[in-house]
């Protein structure tokens, strides 16, 4: 499905350049888009090209080779769901596999007769750790409401190298976050909420 790619462009007449050496945000409280250097589209904040869909997506987490397709704003909750279906499928065949197994009288015969399935235990038992791996660093970063690329660049991303490396302007907490990941459907404007982080009210 579309990962959220980015169709519009609002802004004319503006240069392309590269995408991550123009800054997005000139001023830490004035977010700003930026123009992409592959597609010259303007990208909304959190945005980024993906040199294997050769598009730009919203909120880009990553490009998955596994399902051919970017995972970003608009089916990121969907990989989630194809990750845990994915473990309970990896699960059951490993509970078939357990159940098959037959007891014999010497070890010897016991690997001769259980061989295939002990191959199929150890494949199928790291798929399901990988899985297991992957699912659980997803579910963290949308706790926290920070997406892969976030994660792994953000000493390159203009909007986030300026913060403390404990500090994600996009955090509303964990409940508002999963909340909000899994139940509200909806484009999100990062900018509004990124600005409203950067400028909290001062209280007298």
């Amino acid at each position: 499905m579309d990962p959220g790619f980015v169709l519009t462009d609002t802004v004319k007449g503006v240069q392309g350049s590269d995408e991550e050496m123009e800054s997005m945000i000139p001023q830490p409280s004035t977010p700003r888009l930026r123009r992409c250097g592959y597609c010259l589209l303007q990208q909304p904040m959190r945005a980024k090209h993906c040199q294997t869909c050769k598009r730009c997506v919203r909120r880009f987490d990553h490009h998955c080779p596994w399902i051919k397709n970017c995972v970003g704003e608009r089916n990121h909750r969907w990989f989630i769901v194809y990750l845990l279906v994915q473990l309970l499928a990896l699960l059951w065949a490993l509970h078939i596999a357990l159940s098959g197994i037959s007891p014999t009288i010497t070890w010897e015969l016991w690997f001769r007769v259980n061989g295939f399935l002990l191959a199929v235990l150890g494949v199928v038992g790291i798929f399901s750790m990988v899985v297991v791996l992957l699912l659980g660093c997803h579910l963290y970063l949308v706790s926290i409401n920070c997406t892969t690329w976030e994660f792994m660049s953000r000493h390159r991303i203009s909007y986030l190298k300026n913060c403390g490396s404990e500090e994600n302007p996009f955090d509303r907490g964990v409940f508002c976050n999963l909340w909000d990941f899994f139940c509200i459907c909806r484009t999100v404007v990062w900018e509004q909420m990124y600005s409203r982080t950067r400028n909290p009210t001062n209280s007298v």
